[in-house]
């Protein structure tokens, strides 16, 4: 839950004071606004601290549009590290799996990752299904506004999208394949 500064949280009975917190006539407040965390850290009581919003952990969830860095592909799928969930990025490094079947909504037997994706291409996804340590958070692209958003050309220049499904680079005029995302302006980065 988010609260206010100057918000009074617990007892000093019930809590020990941490971080972004004070105590004061036997309750402890907030010194700053954000998020309350409470920890059991061995003691008989649990730690209190309130951290600002942007210190929080963020994790992608089920059904969060994600920016990710495409980083292997083979043809079942393409492994991303994910940079982005929304607009905000994340301090730890999230690994996301596209299978071949969740490039594209359509004609999903036909899919080939190669002509869908490349090395450090950059790609607006859906989370799908949670990851843990051991294994990836399973990502989609098979909505018209999900793809590849950033791809570079074999000759180093940033491509212009010309279709759905191919790029082209500025530079030499050669066409590359990709499964092009049709880009909603809030899901751009700068």
């Amino acid at each position: 839950t988010s609260e206010r500064l100057g918000e009074k949280l617990c007892s000093l009975e019930d809590c020990i004071e941490g971080t972004g917190v004070y105590p004061r006539h036997g309750y402890i407040y907030s010194s700053l606004a954000g998020y309350v965390l409470k920890k059991n850290e061995g003691g008989q009581l649990p730690v209190i601290s309130v951290v600002r919003e942007t210190e929080t952990q963020l994790l992608p969830n089920v059904g969060a549009i994600v920016t990710c860095k495409v980083t292997s592909i083979n043809p079942r799928f393409a492994k991303v590290h994910i940079l982005y969930v929304g607009s905000t990025p994340l301090k730890d490094r999230f690994k996301g799996t596209i299978r071949k079947e969740d490039v594209r909504a359509t004609e999903k037997d036909k899919v080939e990752t190669y002509k869908s994706f490349r090395l450090g291409d950059i790609v607006l996804a859906k989370v799908i299904s949670l990851g843990d340590v051991q294994s990836n958070y399973l990502l989609t692209t098979a909505e018209n506004e999900l793809g590849v958003v950033v791809a570079h050309s074999e000759a180093g220049a940033q491509m212009v999208p010309i279709s759905w499904c191919e790029m082209q680079c500025p530079r030499t005029h050669s066409k590359e394949f990709r499964k092009v995302a049709r880009v909603q302006p809030e899901y751009l980065q700068a």
